[in-house]
């Protein structure tokens, strides 16, 4: 029988720093919940707003996937493998950080928001090359159907990352369901609800909850409105 855990979004960590607001689903910073450190190779993802002409300064990082999805806004990147760019809603990026990298993300419009998904998945090697790469999405590729944005896989579709993991994103009408097969055993997924009410067999999801479920071969995904969200299926043991 299937395993579930829910994560209301009103249950998720806040930090205000001012210029940025960040609500974490996992512990994270300040944050802390011994309950809710990751879900299996899943560590962290926070839904970060980042104020206009504001951003992160440059820090390190290293042995770890480090996924970023913009949801509204530019954000501009800059990092020690002299990566110099600008990602918008519509993409996605990944960094392996492997070795170690330094890099900053900065919002360089001076009047608007940036709102992005940052997502830390544990690698399956460590101390790999670090690396980066984005890619723009075409969003008409996931309405009424998963679109995949990441995987295994160099020559899959989407970016990819050292770890046994597949992102899709979903822009479903009111009404469409869709039956999700996990790739392989012994892995999870972790829903987010982007927008919208989603039903996740007979749970039932809001805007910006999070839903994990695992020891089960696929699930049942329906959209009780027009919705959009993020499936990150996961190995539970890394």
């Amino acid at each position: 029988m299937a395993q579930t855990i829910l994560h209301k979004a009103d249950t998720r960590g806040y930090a205000d720093h001012g210029w940025l607001k960040s609500y974490h689903s996992f512990s994270f910073a300040s944050y802390y919940n011994p309950q809710r450190i990751n879900f299996g190779a899943l560590r962290v993802l926070n839904d970060d707003s980042v104020d206009g002409g504001r951003g992160f300064g440059e820090h390190p990082h290293d042995n770890m996937e480090i996924i970023s999805i913009p949801l509204q806004g530019d954000l501009e990147h800059r990092d020690s493998m002299n990566n110099v760019a600008v990602i918008k809603n519509g993409d996605i990026q990944v960094m392996s950080a492997g070795t170690g990298i330094y890099h900053s993300e900065y919002n360089s419009d001076a009047h608007n928001q940036v709102k992005f998904l940052q997502i830390w998945v544990f690698p399956n090697k460590r101390n790999v090359e670090p690396r980066y790469d984005q890619l723009t999405l075409q969003a008409g590729e996931r309405h009424n159907k998963l679109q995949q944005v990441l995987s295994p896989n160099a020559d899959d579709a989407g970016v990819w990352i050292h770890q046994d993991a597949w992102f899709n994103l979903g822009g479903f009408d009111k009404g469409v369901s869709v039956n999700y097969k996990l790739h392989k055993p012994g892995q999870g997924v972790y829903v987010f609800v982007l927008k919208g009410d989603v039903k996740i067999n007979d749970q039932l999801l809001n805007t910006r909850d999070g839903f994990g479920i695992w020891d089960t071969d696929g699930f049942d995904i329906t959209a009780e409105t027009d919705a959009e969200f993020l499936l990150m299926e996961v190995p539970m043991e890394f």
